[in-house]
């Protein structure tokens, strides 16, 4: 069989969960400190549009399915059903050519049994599910690479009536922010986007919409939270949500921003994105990742927090997060990264870093010691004075 043509299962979970990928629970014990403190409206953000779109016949066996389906079709964007689960074509002659064609290709298939049984996501939350695997961006230092079992095809989730019903036996149960004491006023809490980013895939979906909907109508202490480096939040705003959906945007400075986050919207738009979602009432957060330690960086991430406050001015009622995340890598992943992006200015130095072990043994880099306790002092010490209203949930 030729390479181009040997079959992809779109029924096996892209990601893996042993060992997690490298921005999942770290094990740390993290510090909870309260800090305290977005934007024009945002010009048309961009809209992922898959070249290829396949569908399961199991997918089109629920009514989500067929309207993922319908929505695709609407575009102009033909879906093809596939008589199995397997899907061919998507292998090229070079693991950069299967990366492009994967990369293109969305399919709509059913959850596997796997994605429905919940796994903690400390320090995030208390809970990760999933209504989609894979991502269009292309992110030279994807969080994902190291833990893809094939070609990055977009899996999109058609059994979405199911995946949220089933949330309710884990509502209570919860082990990470629930037993803290500064975010036990979160409720349970659902990370729904850990593999995947909402934005770029909710005009294709509409899961998240749907999601926000469950979340806002549920009779419990519960939220639901995702991140996104997208700005297409037309649908969320004027739903109504309760108040239970925290959306955090995904920044950087300029010259990670600019140079590595391919195919996404950029951070003004984003801010201004996170801005008319707090004047509607979200819970709003910041992402900020990966934290590197560039050149000039105390210059360009100062610039980054005073966007970033400039975009808050003036919101009522503003509830504002942020989560610090520094880069790491493991060997699996640079191997990965550096086959999808040859060229990247991606510092992955293992002489440079300190090696570092996972709750299953999975190596990592990290920074050192000295250069960690140095970004970690100054962002502390800058949000504090640049976005007082600002609490930081976790460093790592």
């Amino acid at each position: 069989m030729r390479p181009g043509a040997e079959p992809v299962d779109v029924d096996e979970p892209l990601a893996v969960d042993v060992p997690p990928a490298p921005h999942d629970a770290s094990g740390e014990r993290v510090p909870i400190r309260d800090l305290a403190g977005l934007a024009p409206a945002a010009r048309p953000a961009r809209r992922w549009t898959p070249r290829r779109v396949v569908a399961t016949p199991a997918a089109l066996d629920h009514p989500h399915g067929r309207q993922i389906a319908e929505r695709v079709e609407a575009l102009g964007i033909e879906v093809e059903r596939l008589r199995a689960n397997r899907l061919t074509g998507v292998r090229g002659d070079t693991e950069r050519q299967t990366y492009a064609r994967a990369k293109a290709t969305m399919a709509i298939v059913v959850s596997p049994p796997a994605r429905r049984r919940l796994q903690p996501i400390a320090p995030s939350a208390d809970w990760r599910f999933d209504l989609a695997e894979g991502c269009p961006a292309h992110c030279q230092y994807c969080y994902l690479a190291g833990s893809l079992s094939g070609p990055p095809v977009t899996r999109v989730y058609a059994d979405l009536d199911d995946i949220l019903a089933g949330l309710a036996d884990y509502a209570g149960r919860g082990t990470v922010t629930s037993r803290s004491t500064a975010r036990a006023g979160e409720g349970t809490t659902f990370e729904a986007s850990c593999y995947t980013d909402p934005l770029a895939l909710e005009h294709l979906t509409g899961s998240w919409r749907r999601a926000v909907e469950h979340f806002a109508g549920w009779d419990a202490p519960v939220q639901l939270r995702w991140t996104t480096k997208y700005a297409d939040v037309d649908t969320f705003v004027g739903l109504p949500h309760a108040g239970r959906t925290r959306v955090r945007f995904s920044v950087n400075c300029r010259p990670v921003s600019e140079r590595m986050e391919g195919g996404t919207a950029t951070v003004a738009d984003r801010l201004s994105a996170l801005r008319r979602l707090a004047l509607d009432g979200y819970p709003v957060g910041l992402t900020v990742a990966p934290i590197m330690p560039l050149p000039g960086w105390r210059e360009h991430y100062g610039e980054l927090l005073d966007a970033v406050a400039g975009a808050v001015a003036g919101v009522p009622g503003l509830d504002l997060t942020a989560e610090l995340i520094t880069h790491r890598f493991t060997p699996g992943s640079r191997e990965v990264l550096l086959g999808w992006y040859p060229r990247t200015r991606l510092e992955m130095d293992e002489s440079a870093r300190t090696r570092r072990y996972g709750r299953f043994g999975a190596v990592k880099y990290v920074y050192p010691r000295d250069t960690m306790a140095e970004l970690r002092s100054w962002f502390e010490r800058e949000l504090a004075a640049r976005l007082p209203a600002c609490r930081v949930l976790y460093w790592t």
